[in-house]
């Protein structure tokens, strides 16, 4: 199985993808290090007293506000290159008669494809983590980091977990679709999760009284179809301790609009996102035993 892992590894870096991607990242952090000045140099308050409790809360927003920003859109290319990375990896490589030179060896499907998973899954995170200590050292270095280690290593597993979610999804899509449709199903899904999160935060800010109820619903199902978006929405409030920092700052939609928080999951969701990824991964492996290559 580490075969299968290695040449995973090898294929993703000569892919497009791999290249657009990093590409894509550069510009982004080029952009999030001039945004993370602007916020640096405007939002700070140059009256408060220095190690004043107000000046604490001052940096706190200060470097919250950055970081909701750049974790807004991270999440979105983390996302993006796990489902398009492993998208086809089942039916691309059927079409290709690639399965046929390697299943026949002695290497049974499910380390196959388990290989695969977790080829994807390692450089996946490996992506996130130098992603995610970029954008908190961009961010320490105009305004501040609020958080502990333990918040900030919490929030890694967090942002992370969408990564093995989303590939176990594209990876079962893969042993049932083109990757054509298998991409398009995957997009489709994982704008459903951002949409409920959205629609979490439209209802938090009261501006649909008569239809809360249904929209809280439709969003609650959304982000039960597709948690990636709940997940995130968690990381951030670990990384923030929001929990505690709460009575003191203000951090709710009413301020800060689509970028504010709004329905935190709980411990019992991240149990079920936990059991959804199993699911899903145990489906996957079911379905390439069985697939006519």
């Amino acid at each position: 199985m580490s075969t299968i892992i290695i040449m995973t590894w090898k294929e993703m870096l000569r892919k497009r993808v791999m290249l657009l991607t990093l590409i894509m990242t550069l510009i982004f952090l080029l952009a999030f290090w001039f945004v993370a000045r602007t916020i640096g140099m405007e939002f700070g308050n140059p009256n408060l007293d220095p190690g004043s409790m107000e000046q604490l809360i001052d940096h706190y927003m200060q470097g919250a506000i950055t970081l909701i920003l750049g974790f807004f859109f991270a999440s979105f290319v983390v996302a993006f290159l796990a489902i398009f990375s492993s998208v086809s990896v089942i039916a691309g490589e059927a079409e290709q008669g690639v399965l046929q030179a390697l299943i026949p060896r002695p290497l049974t499907r499910k380390h196959f494809y388990l290989g695969r998973w977790i080829g994807y899954v390692s450089l996946g995170v490996g992506y996130a983590f130098l992603l995610f200590l970029t954008i908190l050292g961009v961010t320490e270095y105009h305004s501040s980091v609020p958080g502990s280690w333990v918040s900030l290593a919490k929030a890694f597993l967090l942002f992370a977990s969408v990564v093995p979610l989303l590939v176990s999804i594209a990876m079962l899509g893969s042993c049932y679709m083109s990757a054509m449709g298998n991409g398009v199903f995957m997009t489709m899904l994982f704008g459903a999760g951002w949409l409920g999160g959205m629609l979490n935060k439209i209802t938090s800010m009261g501006m649909f009284v008569q239809s809360e109820e249904t929209l809280h619903m439709i969003g609650g199902l959304m982000d039960m179809a597709m948690p990636a978006d709940a997940l995130q929405r968690r990381m951030l409030a670990e990384m923030f301790s929001l929990q505690e920092m709460q009575p003191f700052t203000d951090l709710a939609p009413e301020s800060l609009g689509p970028f504010g928080f709004a329905g935190m999951p709980s411990n019992a969701f991240l149990l079920y996102a936990l059991g959804y990824l199993l699911l899903v991964l145990f489906l996957g492996v079911r379905a390439f035993r069985k697939k006519d290559l």
